[in-house]
């Protein structure tokens, strides 16, 4: 499942998602919750959630960072990056063994920030157009606040997409590869997982892509409105995951 718009809002949490949550731990269904939003840690998340009432072990946290670093340890062992991030990106990149740097680094690796830098941005157009390879971590464009929309990840890669020609390779939801590595995380079999998510764009077609049936909540992003600008549907659309409080075993069964 998604995190924000799922079982929180803007660290508050959806209510019925205590109990939701508490009954897959009495039923002890696997689940684990996802997030695109590369900021904080797993133990920084952990605690963030704890503070909203809601208790998720680290191990049950899979976010874009951890997602990006599992990626490029695949690909490059071992390997350098300029990171245009905050400490959920930097030490997920610490803890596979790259150096972080501005001096001819292999990847610009660009996730999620509330103080984008100028500079900085200006930093990683230069390391792309002399041929780092370009990573951003997911290509939601904005993000929520209690003040409207926020620029998020994918606004700033257009953006230097734009000065250098260059487009990154997205790692984040939807791309399928998070998914895959999140089921595999729980062992589980896409045949037996549902996805539960806030948005269409990333969420529901990440489990549609990946072979899962999916669940849209309308406590976040996505709208019954909005769901019909899409060419794809998601199994079902309710308004909460409160709603989900006693059919857990089977969604899919009438209320």
């Amino acid at each position: 499942m998604d995190m924000d718009g799922v079982l929180v809002r803007e660290e508050h949490p959806v209510p019925g998602a205590d109990a939701f949550l508490d009954e897959l731990r009495a039923s002890e269904t696997p689940f684990i919750v996802l997030t695109n939003n590369s900021i904080r840690t797993p133990r920084d998340l952990r605690a963030r959630l704890l503070q909203s009432g809601l208790d998720i072990p680290e191990e049950s946290i899979w976010t874009s960072a951890l997602a990006t670093a599992t990626f490029l340890r695949n690909q490059r062992p071992g390997g350098s990056a300029y990171v245009v991030g905050e400490s959920g990106l930097t030490t997920a990149l610490h803890e596979i063994g790259y150096v972080l740097t501005d001096n001819d680094p292999d990847y610009v690796v660009l996730g999620e920030t509330r103080t984008y830098s100028f500079e900085a941005i200006t930093t990683a157009i230069r390391l792309v157009e002399r041929g780092a390879r370009f990573i951003a971590t997911n290509p939601d464009a904005t993000g929520p606040s209690r003040e409207g929309s926020l620029p998020a990840t994918g606004s700033v890669a257009a953006l230097i997409t734009r000065a250098t020609g260059r487009e990154p390779y997205y790692v984040g939801k939807p791309n399928p590869l998070m998914m895959r590595s999140a089921l595999r995380s729980i062992g589980a079999h896409s045949e037996h997982t549902l996805m539960i998510g806030d948005r269409m764009d990333t969420d529901v077609v990440s489990g549609l892509e990946a072979g899962l049936q999916t669940i849209l909540v309308l406590t976040g992003i996505s709208t019954r409105a909005s769901v019909e600008l899409f060419p794809y549907r998601p199994t079902l659309v309710i308004e909460s995951v409160a709603d989900l409080v006693g059919r857990t075993g089977n969604p899919f069964t009438a209320t």
